[in-house]
């Protein structure tokens, strides 16, 4: 078993459950429990929404770790390696790590069938414990009550965001979205929220549990200026603490300004200057991701963002008018079959002077005729490719070095991207700033 490689074990998760996806705990908890897995780490974060988990996360890492804490994070999907979804202190999981780790869940759960991402949790959980962690952070994959990251207790939960999405798994309402996303609270844990009119069904779960709740707009909030923002929140005893002329970031300042509300409740020393530098620290791959490449001897600036619903569409619709390049903005996007297009196209098609629409390596793509159609219906300027590589390619071949390309609509589509910028672009090609 431990002679596998990574990319063994991986194929052999795809086929180890008849779904890919089979909501409830049962069956990762007693695998859990056989473990021996109980406390990951001194302090645990789990974070759920329908947006911004991947960016909150990356912020509440970088504020622990800017502590000299030894901080471990799991998040899904992952754009290029499976490695990435396993940050100890961060690092990277390595092969060996990840093969060890899946050889002890596999001897562990016996008889018990595990879906691909139930195998992965566990095996982070496991992980996690043999790296002798000061605190985990951890990304809700879908909703959060019978997600398999919700078999840990958390010291603090937070919501990000809440929207309609997964709505096969989550129900079509704002309502049934935050029920399911409430299930990550705990009796008597701080629980925030991000989003500014939180459905009842959050509310009531906050109120059953007896939960120091801290909502955004009331408990805690941001104020962003042209060149600066402004931050407050409050401590568990209520006194106020507040942040002046924050430079602004690349990466959704909301969150940021939810993971400083989680970090002061955690009763670690407050240095504004570490805080300040740990804020600017904070990267994640393929959110409002600028990169500056070159493409036969020409420079061209590549946006990659993950984007895939109408309330990350709306996000990015805002940050984009803020800052318009000096040319045209040229457009790469693919999207799955089953995200809202016209709610995703709605804030964004008249940002965008051209269009290259393509489908994406996996079965559930939404083709990209339905695509064109969509913005041809609109008024756009669009032409098909085969590919996001040749998307991509047919997008930098007319760019100047005024123009800006635009690659959004799924982490397909960034992953493609970045496999193609591996392939065709010489390291010291690529500027990986965000922008």
């Amino acid at each position: 078993m431990n002679q596998r490689s990574l990319g063994d074990w991986l194929a052999y998760l795809e086929q180890l459950h008849p779904s890919a996806i089979d909501m409830g705990l049962e069956r990762s908890q007693q695998v859990l429990a056989r473990l021996g897995l109980g406390r990951l780490a001194p302090r645990v974060v789990t974070v759920t929404g329908t947006n911004g988990k991947g960016s909150t996360c990356a912020f509440v890492a970088a504020l622990l770790r800017a502590q000299g804490l030894k901080v471990g994070v799991y998040s899904s999907p992952h754009l290029l390696r499976y490695n990435e979804r396993v940050l100890l202190d961060g690092a990277e999981a390595s092969d060996e790590q990840l093969c060890q780790a899946f050889a002890a869940v596999e001897a562990a759960r016996g008889e018990i069938s595990l879906t691909y991402f139930e195998m992965g949790t566990l095996a982070a959980f496991w992980l996690f414990r043999q790296s002798a962690l000061d605190a985990v952070v951890l990304e809700v994959g879908l909703g959060g009550r019978l997600d398999a990251v919700n078999l840990v207790d958390a010291d603090i939960s937070l919501v990000t965001s809440i929207g309609v999405d997964h709505a096969d798994y989550l129900g079509d309402t704002r309502e049934s979205v935050a029920f399911e996303k409430a299930g990550i609270f705990r009796a008597g844990k701080p629980a925030l929220c991000g989003d500014l009119d939180p459905p009842q069904p959050l509310l009531d779960k906050v109120r059953e549990l007896n939960c120091p709740f801290f909502l955004r707009g009331r408990d805690f909030d941001l104020a962003v200026s042209a060149e600066h923002w402004q931050w407050h929140g409050r401590r568990l005893d209520g006194a106020t603490v507040q942040l002046h002329d924050l430079p602004l970031l690349d990466l959704p300042m909301e969150n940021a300004s939810l993971a400083l509300q989680a970090f002061l409740l955690m009763g670690l020393p407050w240095n504004e200057a570490q805080v300040r530098q740990a804020l600017q620290a904070a990267r994640i791959t393929g959110r409002l991701d600028r990169r500056e490449l070159s493409f036969k001897g020409r420079r061209v600036e590549l946006m990659l963002d993950v984007g895939h619903n109408p309330h990350a569409a709306e996000y990015l619709a805002r940050r984009l008018a803020a800052r318009a390049p000096r040319g045209r903005r040229l457009a790469v996007f693919g999207l799955l079959a089953d995200k809202d297009l016209e709610g995703v196209l709605a804030p964004l098609h008249a940002l965008v002077d051209e269009w290259a629409v393509t489908p994406l390596a996996t079965p559930r793509s939404r083709p990209a005729t339905e695509l064109a159609q969509a913005l041809t219906n609109l008024g756009a300027t669009v032409k098909s490719y085969p590919s996001v590589a040749a998307a991509l390619e047919g997008q930098c071949a007319q760019a100047t070095a005024d123009d800006q390309i635009l690659l959004f609509g799924s982490f397909f589509c960034v992953g493609e991207a970045l496999a193609w910028l591996e392939r065709q672009v010489p390291e010291d090609g690529v500027d990986g700033s965000a922008g």
